[in-house]
């Protein structure tokens, strides 16, 4: 049973490729038979990227329409899910998120964080940098800041699935960071995964860190490994940027889980309500990795 927890199109998403009913077309193709479709949030004007327009309500509005227009057009073919991934940026986001969630029925959103100091940390080096000098400029405090804004976010609004836990480390200096000898980033780190764990929180096994040429998805093997001893629980995504971004990596992916001794992979569908009040009409399921393993889509 493949399936991915987090996609973009190109149609509503300036950084992403391809229309969003080819993507869900190229899901079917390649038999996956659950895809939730997570575009990103309208930001405010100062936190739009530079290829970004300032219509990103308009766009939200028309994704949403278009989004349950396909979910009813390919009810046969595959499971979709409508969601979003939030950007947690600064305190006043949660009003604007907690709007959004009123406004749209959404059957999941993904919480995540890519700007800090209100600078996005894995659009650019340069970028990346400039956030690094506002937090003092170290790695270290500028990771601290980043897991410590990572948890207002939990804390408000207590995410389904949380995204990319450790996209902190893409455009540092050392990617492939384990975080070894930081203790305040190593303390804010075990904070936040017990956190997610009390609140039944999901983390995503994200592979498009491999795409990008780091050697472990997010989150690492150490905080897999932590997370996974907490009663932690996993799901997979591919982060699609479009068709052939579908799937990438999970074959590796799937490598990295077995390894770091996950089991289990959560997933989730319509149904009643298991965990989220808010989304009464979701389920969590799980389903042993070896079953996934064997599916011909990872043959």
């Amino acid at each position: 049973m493949p399936f991915s927890h987090h996609s973009h199109s190109g149609q509503f998403c300036a950084h992403a490729q391809d229309n969003l009913e080819h993507v869900v077309k190229a899901a079917i193709a390649r038999k996956m038979q659950i895809l939730a479709l997570t575009e990103h949030m309208p930001r405010e004007q100062q936190d739009l990227y530079p290829e970004e327009a300032s219509v990103l309500l308009d766009t939200f509005r028309q994704y949403y329409v278009e989004a349950r227009r396909i979910q009813q057009a390919y009810l046969a073919d595959i499971n979709i899910l409508i969601g979003m991934e939030v950007d947690w940026i600064r305190p006043s986001s949660r009003v604007y998120i907690e709007d959004l969630l009123t406004e749209y029925p959404l059957e999941l959103f993904i919480g995540s964080v890519h700007h800090v100091h209100g600078v996005p940390i894995d659009y650019s080096i340069a970028l990346f940098d400039k956030a690094r000098n506002l937090s003092g400029a170290t790695n270290e405090k500028l990771f601290e800041d980043y897991f410590d804004l990572q948890y207002e976010m939990l804390m408000a609004l207590k995410p389904p699935i949380v995204g990319h836990f450790d996209l902190i480390r893409l455009k540092s200096d050392e990617p492939n960071t384990n975080f070894a000898g930081m203790e305040g980033v190593q303390r804010r780190i075990s904070r936040n995964l017990a956190f997610i764990t009390n609140y039944g929180g999901v983390l995503e096994l994200n592979s498009a860190a491999l795409r990008k040429g780091l050697k472990e998805p997010y989150p690492n093997a150490e905080i897999s490994k932590q997370f996974l001893a907490l009663g932690g629980r996993f799901t997979v995504s591919d982060d699609s940027h479009g068709i052939d971004q579908l799937g990438c990596h999970y074959r590796e992916l799937l490598g990295f889980a077995k390894k770091t001794g996950i089991l289990q992979i959560v997933y989730f569908e319509k149904g009643s309500c298991d965990k989220d009040v808010r989304f009464p009409n979701v389920t969590s399921k799980a389903i042993p990795l070896s079953e996934l393993e064997s599916h011909p889509s990872f043959a």
